[in-house]
């Protein structure tokens, strides 16, 4: 390997002020000078990147505008796994300070790591995210993201302490212990997945307690696929602010982007260390600002595990910033490619399930898809539960009814529905299994 050190066009800038005085022609510049740097430091030292460049008959030489990364090919969640664990890694192993993995459930897990500098700076962007949600200095952060290989945990932690928060390490899960020290060391602010925040609501609840009562008055979450309905549900029942924020392991992990407490109009994307494509996931070809498609993104400052075109499967589109006018927003991310599921020739993504539910005023957010194979026909089974304060046996037949309707006006598809009591729906201590597809087993048994 090559030792190639990255020496920055201009400050890293940590603080939201810093950025925001920018214009956009001076991130532009700012932009092209450490996306060379980038590109030219994962050829060097990265074999994959050197091998595709050679094959699609490209050079970092031969970046001389913002618009030539598109020659440049993409690089896929299968890359990372084919090299697994250190073949994306473009410093020597002496020089990290940390190593975070994927969970590996569906394969050999994403191996990623970090040097000093990509640790200082990705405390800058988490830091500033969390500003940016209402967070700020002195004040107590409830980290119930997951601690160890996952990079929630971690991530919002260094971010948090950068901020000058007081940070309390809970983690997942113990949800009855997490209520109690919520009630005892009144934090302002928490981070985690909206789905275990919806756990938590039911655990306030549970214990008898008015969750609009408790400390918290800002939330950040991520991890996960949530709509605006259940933004407006968390907001209602805890009388908070609950704000996106965006990223993932393979580019850092949290602080990508983030939704500013203001607007709430779409993650502010930190340009100034990760550059954002949307093309199209059919085609590979970039589309225009405005036009929804797949995020790509390119890391302009990782030493560590540089990161060139990775196609996220995030479905979203680019929009003007508005806090931060130099920096593009992207769109709230509603739905993932890989996560579409095809009934009957329909697309359908669980979030639009999701917001149809939540259509219905006495419908919990707590649901799970169940996909089945009969004869040559796929079947798909909704399981929903009502709010506790909305439970009647003798309505599940009417109410099962009224969700049918609503799926089949709003999307487009016949389903059927089975309403549960109150807690039978599988919680998640950490990201939520939305669904289940039992079809290829039935295939197999059929075959």
């Amino acid at each position: 390997m090559n030792a190639t050190v990255y020496t920055p066009a201009y400050p890293h800038p940590e603080a939201i002020h810093d950025i925001a005085v920018l214009s956009r022609d001076e991130l532009m510049f700012i932009q092209l000078e450490r996306m060379k740097w980038s590109l030219r430091h994962a050829y060097d030292n990265v074999a994959l990147y050197r091998n595709r460049c050679i094959e699609a008959g490209v050079h970092p030489d031969d970046l001389c505008s913002l618009s030539d990364l598109a020659r440049f090919p993409t690089t896929t969640k299968a890359d990372l796994r084919d090299t697994y664990p250190f073949g994306m890694f473009a410093v020597p192993q002496e020089r990290l300070a940390r190593i975070h993995g994927s969970s590996g459930t569906t394969g050999k897990p994403i191996v990623v790591g970090y040097t000093h500098a990509d640790l200082d700076m990705w405390a800058g962007i988490v830091g500033r995210s969390i500003r940016a949600a209402g967070g700020r200095p002195g004040m107590k952060l409830h980290n119930a993201y997951g601690y160890g290989l996952f990079t929630g945990g971690l991530g919002m932690h260094l971010g948090a302490e950068r901020m000058g928060c007081t940070v309390i390490p809970m983690s997942g899960g113990m949800t009855e212990r997490q209520v109690q020290l919520i009630e005892d060391f009144k934090p302002q602010i928490i981070t985690v997945t909206p789905s275990y925040m919806l756990a938590l609501l039911d655990e306030f609840r549970r214990q008898g307690l008015d969750p609009r009562a408790s400390s918290i008055k800002y939330g950040i979450f991520g991890a996960e696929p949530w709509t605006n309905s259940m933004r407006e549900e968390i907001e209602q029942a805890f009388d908070m602010h609950a704000v996106d924020i965006y990223g993932l392991s393979e580019v850092v992990g949290p602080g990508v982007a983030q939704e500013f407490i203001e607007t709430k109009d779409g993650l502010h994307f930190w340009e100034d260390h990760f550059y954002p494509e949307i093309i199209n996931p059919e085609t590979g070809v970039p589309v225009t600002d405005g036009e929804p498609g797949e995020l790509v993104i390119t890391s302009l400052s990782k030493e560590a595990f540089p990161i060139v075109r990775y196609r996220t499967r995030d479905l979203t589109r680019l929009l003007p910033g508005t806090m931060v006018p130099a920096v593009r927003r992207i769109e709230k991310i509603m739905a993932r490619s890989d996560d579409m599921i095809i009934l009957r020739g329909v697309n359908i993504f669980p979030t639009q399930v999701e917001a149809a539910l939540l259509h219905c005023k006495w419908c919990s957010a707590h649901f799970q898809i169940e996909l089945t194979h009969h004869g040559r026909m796929d079947n798909m089974t909704i399981h929903v539960e009502p709010r506790p304060e909305a439970w009647n046996p003798a309505e599940t037949s009417h109410r099962s009814r009224e969700i049918i309707k609503t799926i089949k006006n709003t999307i487009g598809v016949s389903v059927q529905v089975s309403v549960k009591e109150p807690g039978m729906i599988p919680r998640s201590n950490g990201k939520v299994t939305r669904v289940i597809d039992n079809r290829a087993k039935a295939s197999s048994i059929l075959a």
